[in-house]
Formats: C-alpha cells, sequence, structure tokens
C-alpha cells in the first residue's frame, strides 16, 4: 500500500499498545468480576489468566505482524490466511460496534467523569463527549505524528495516575482483605460458570494491545517495531492491571468492591478525603487518551478493506498534505457519534462485542500454523517464543471462552453471531460491486 508516511516509532507504537488497553476497564470491571468470584485468590487468578492469553497472544501476533508489516494489521492476517470475507468481517465488526461503539462509550466517560470536576447537566455531556470526538478527529488528521504525540502524553499520564492509585493502595491500604482463605466462597451457581463470566470483563480490558498491528503500514522499520511493541505492550498492561487490583483489594473487602459503582473512587476515598476528585482528573485523561488511540488504529482497517476493493473506495484515499486516511477516520467517528446520539448504554452490547472479537482472535491465532505450512519461505524477522506450545494455549483457551460465553450468555452470542451474517450479505454486495467495476473499466479499455 502506498501514500501513508511512515512515522510511528516503537515508542509511540508500544504507547499505542498500552494505552489501546488501559482504558476504563480497570476502573469499572473489577466490580464486575469481584461480583462473580467473591474470593481476593480467584479474582487475582482470573486477572493473572488474562494477562497469560494476552501475552500468548502478543507473542503469536508478533510473528504475524513481522511477516505482514501492512496497515490494517489482524485484518491483513485474516485475509491472507483464510480468505477476504474473513477480513471483511473483522473490519465490519470493528466499524460498526467494537472501535466506533468503543469510542462512544469512552466519551460519554469522559464527559461523565469531567462532570465531577466541572459541572455538567445531561445535555451538557452529550455536548462534551461529542467536542472529544471531534478533537480526537482533528488530531488524528493533522499527519500520523501528532496523533503519535497524543498518544503518548495521555498514555504517560494515565500510568502516573494509575501508579498513585497503587501506590496508595499498597503503602495506605490493609493487606488483611486479601488474606487467602483455603476454602471457596459459596457459589449460587457453577464456579467454572462464574469464572467464565468473570472472564469477559478481564478480557474486555485487556484488549486492545493488537492496535499497534492497525498502524503498522505508518511505522518506521515495522517488521521489528510492530512485534516487539505488542510484546512490550502486553507484558506492562499485565503488570498494570494485576498491581491495581491488588492495590483495590488492599483498600476495600472483596463484599464492598463487589458492590461500589465507582470502585476506583471508592478505594482511594477510604485513605484520602478527596480521592474521588483526583480518580476522576485520572480516568477522564484514561478514557480520552484511549478514544484519541482508537481513532488513530481502527481506521486503517477500513483504509486496508477500501485499498483491496471491498469496501467504500472513498475510504482508501490519503490526505495530499497530511498522508493521513482522513475519508477512514471521518467515516467512523461519524458513526461514533451516532451511537453517542440515539444507542442506549454501551454496556448491554460488551458481551456480545466480546465473543464476536474473540471468535476473530482465535482465528488469527490459528493462522500462525497456516502461514508455517503454506509459506514456509517468506521471511520470518521474528519468531514465536515457545512456538507451537504458545500460540496453542492462546488458540485453546481463545476458543474455551467463545464457547463458554455461548453456553453462559447465549443470547448475546446469538445477537453476535447474527450480526455477522448480516457481514455476509453486505460483503457479498461490496464483492459484486468490485467485480461489476472492474469489467466495466476493462470494457471501456
Amino acid at each position: 500500500m502506498t501514500g501513508l508516511k511512515r512515522e510511528l516509532s516503537l515508542y509511540g507504537l508500544t504507547m499505542i499498545a498500552i494505552g489501546s488497553c488501559v482504558g476504563s476497564g480497570i476502573f469499572l470491571t473489577p466490580s464486575q468480576i469481584a461480583g462473580f468470584l467473591k474470593s481476593p485468590m480467584l479474582i487475582l487468578l482470573v486477572w493473572s489468566l488474562g494477562g497469560v492469553i494476552t501475552l500468548t497472544g502478543a507473542l503469536t501476533f508478533a510473528e504475524l505482524g513481522a511477516m505482514f508489516p501492512e496497515a490494517g494489521g489482524v485484518y491483513a492476517y485474516l485475509k491472507e490466511a483464510y480468505g477476504d470475507l474473513f477480513g471483511f468481517l473483522y473490519g465490519w465488526a470493528y466499524l460498526l460496534v467494537i472501535s466506533s461503539g468503543a469510542i462512544a462509550a469512552l466519551s460519554i466517560a469522559f464527559a461523565y467523569y469531567l462532570g465531577f470536576i466541572v459541572p455538567l447537566g445531561e445535555a451538557g455531556i452529550k455536548i462534551v463527549a461529542v467536542s472529544a470526538i471531534l478533537v480526537v478527529t482533528i488530531v488524528n488528521i493533522l499527519r500520523v505524528k501528532a496523533a503519535e504525540v497524543f498518544s503518548n502524553a495521555f498514555t504517560g499520564l494515565k500510568l502516573i495516575g494509575i501508579a498513585g492509585i497503587v501506590i496508595i493502595g499498597l503503602f495506605l491500604g490493609d493487606p488483611k482483605f486479601v488474606q487467602i482463605k483455603p476454602e471457596l466462597p459459596v457459589f449460587s451457581g457453577n464456579i467454572v460458570v462464574a469464572f467464565g463470566l468473570a472472564l469477559i470483563g478481564v478480557l474486555w480490558s485487556y484488549g486492545g494491545w493488537q492496535h499497534a498491528s492497525f498502524v503498522a503500514g505508518e511505522a518506521k522499520n515495522a517488521r521489528k517495531t510492530v512485534p516487539r511493541a505488542m510484546i512490550v505492550g502486553a507484558v506492562v498492561v499485565t503488570a498494570v492491571y494485576l498491581l491495581t487490583n491488588l492495590a483495590y483489594l488492599f483498600l476495600l473487602p472483596v463484599e464492598k468492591i463487589a458492590l461500589s459503582s465507582s470502585l476506583a473512587a471508592d478505594a482511594v476515598t477510604t485513605v484520602i478525603p478527596f480521592g474521588g476528585f483526583l480518580v476522576a482528573i485520572i480516568i477522564a485523561i484514561s478514557v480520552f487518551g484511549t478514544a484519541g488511540i482508537y481513532t488513530l488504529s481502527s481506521p486503517r482497517i477500513y483504509y486496508a478493506m477500501a485499498y483491496d476493493g471491498i469496501f467504500f473506495k472513498k475510504l482508501a484515499e490519503v490526505h495530499a498534505k497530511f498522508r493521513t486516511p482522513v475519508n477512514a477516520i471521518l467515516f467512523q467517528s461519524t458513526w461514533a457519534v451516532i451511537l453517542l446520539l440515539f444507542w442506549g448504554t454501551f454496556e448491554d452490547v460488551i458481551t456480545y462485542v466480546v465473543f464476536t472479537d474473540w471468535i476473530f482472535f482465535a482465528l488469527t491465532g490459528f493462522s500462525i500454523f497456516i502461514f508455517r505450512y503454506k509459506k514456509k519461505d517468506i521471511a520470518r524477522p521474528y519468531k514465536t517464543l515457545g512456538y507451537p506450545v504458545t500460540p496453542i494455549i492462546f488458540v485453546l483457551i481463545s476458543t474455551l471462552f467463545v464457547i463458554s460465553t455461548l453456553i453462559g450468555k447465549p443470547l448475546h452470542a446469538v445477537a453476535g453471531l447474527i450480526f455477522m451474517a448480516i457481514g455476509i450479505l453486505v460483503y457479498i454486495y461490496f464483492k459484486k460491486s468490485y467485480k461489476r467495476n472492474n469489467l466495466e473499466r476493462v470494457e471501456n479499455e
């Protein structure tokens, strides 16, 4: 692909990998997870498992990123392994729900937490949320280097803020809340199902490290920097999440964590009176920064789809001056605003979004075996550490998670499958349109 400018550094890519993960999840999902598991031991165990899954995924995707250093990342891997349809469905899911929906939700969260600092009414929250999308859209149109500076700054700020929560929890909290009891808590249902449901929130929070692959087409020395960024990002996020959960457990007993609707604020307020105000600032910075990174990374998928002739042709156009996929960015941001104004609560769709996303994770992880068999002669600047065990672990756990969600939340899972079926019909339309246009061009020549 031509037109995009390679300006992203290894540090910038790593900040994208970290910043895409660390958004609102670590502040909101631990309460839900505590409600499912009710035990410090199990809570730390499920977050550790999430970290293992993330690391095995990053190690696997790193080889794919080194083989195919193209814009769109995972889209390119799926297209190469399984054909255009699977690549299209991935981009379809990302545009319609996963990325645009996340930007909408993150922008609302930004406005909501800003309301703790500067009073905003219901109308004011929507105005601020739409304005936030407008700001990150403009930043991302003005050269990828401007977007990198934005990503680096806000990811750095959010990590400093989270480090503050961790320090407060570990040094001012009470470790008695984390005492490991030999007996497991009493569950109203099946412990395996409870663990699987808790894993939904964990994997939602860990999701995002693969965004570094989306911008591979604009990375310096992409065959080396993209794999490194995903691996380092996965390691840093795992450490951050485990330490943050440990801090929460030092500040509040599990029972209170499960009942809290604003966990980070409630936890810090136990030792610092104005803790809620500080946490509001940290979360506002965190979600705004993540919205900016999603606005940077995901449009490269739609750009790649359009370039390959399976999406709107205009989305493949690059700004003449800034060398960014301006139409793809504007398309995503417009849809995010529509979702923001007319959608209900984002929590209603998280389960089927994660369900859909992890189907593609499993397929992408398995593609490494396909490439090892079919593309033996292709250059591999990086090879997956622990192959074949590492990708087997990732694919196996991803598949079990998808099956668990299908059993535990069948309505959400079926909704995700219906959404994918609609995507197949849309793909057929674009494919036929592309063939028809090519035929007309040949006839005219």
